[in-house]
């Protein structure tokens, strides 16, 4: 089973990439964020028309994220976090497929440091913080993936020194990151490629994709059922290279066990 993040950076306008990555690499499920379309504006009958199943939470103009699904029907088990009534940014999808828990998240971004965003952003992380550790006690693989928004070592991070004021690579955040680690999560990419450089998203200007000048930002965690399952774990860099792409890859990992 091959199951991907991809922040698509605006669903509507990039649909054209996010079905032709869809045919080209086949994902059997998909973790989406960034959709920035309202509940009803998702496209809904060209992802079915594509062969997914789909289940998603809009916002418009910001935030959204859904569950694409070719592999069996999407029960969906929570959207938004717990620990906040009055949260109604539209950040967290979670739904049972074909026997693995899929959790799709996109995580603040807490800029600018300090401020409001920035303590929503560690109140957001305290809460997820909170909710995973329910989930990593399930007998049942579990999956956390999407865009947390942090770069949780200089390793994951072009020319670390000029970010060390940004809310994404902030002491605090890296440590809440870790934290989840702690908890027993296993990060899919360093489980296989503990020393690579490895990027997910790359700014639009000055060659950035070009000169791989990038952040790891995207991120899929594992429950210990699930990372004994894990065969491979990849950046796929090919969609981000097309015209009119998101400034994000998708990160694609691999499961092989009971989950199949």
């Amino acid at each position: 089973m091959r199951i991907a993040t991809y922040n698509v950076n605006g669903i509507n306008g990039r649909l054209p990439v996010l079905l032709r990555w869809l045919e080209r690499a086949e994902p059997d499920i998909v973790c989406l964020q960034e959709l920035k379309a309202p509940q009803d504006k998702f496209p809904e009958k060209a992802i079915r028309d594509a062969g997914y199943d789909a289940a998603w939470h809009g916002q418009s103009r910001w935030n959204g994220v859904a569950l694409l699904s070719r592999v069996g029907e999407i029960h969906e088990t929570r959207r938004t976090l717990p620990g906040d009534p009055d949260d109604v940014q539209s950040r967290y999808i979670e739904a049972a497929i074909n026997g693995v828990l899929v959790a799709g998240l996109y995580l603040p971004n807490g800029n600018p440091r300090p401020g409001p965003k920035y303590d929503f952003k560690l109140r957001w992380f305290d809460r997820l913080h909170d909710h995973m550790a329910s989930l990593i006690r399930l007998d049942a693989p579990v999956i956390v993936a999407g865009d947390y928004n942090v770069m949780p070592t200089d390793r994951d991070v072009y020319v670390p020194e000029r970010w060390r004021d940004d809310a994404l690579f902030a002491p605090e955040v890296r440590a809440a990151y870790q934290r989840l680690l702690d908890q027993g999560w296993s990060d899919a990419i360093r489980q296989l490629h503990p020393d690579e450089t490895i990027y997910t998203f790359w700014k639009y200007w000055r060659g950035s994709f070009e000169r791989n000048a990038g952040l790891r930002i995207d991120h899929v965690l594992l429950n210990p059922t699930a990372a004994r399952w894990l065969q491979a774990a990849e950046v796929d860099t090919t969609p981000r290279g097309w015209e009119r792409t998101s400034d994000h890859a998708p990160v694609v990992v691999t499961l092989r066990g009971e989950a199949e």
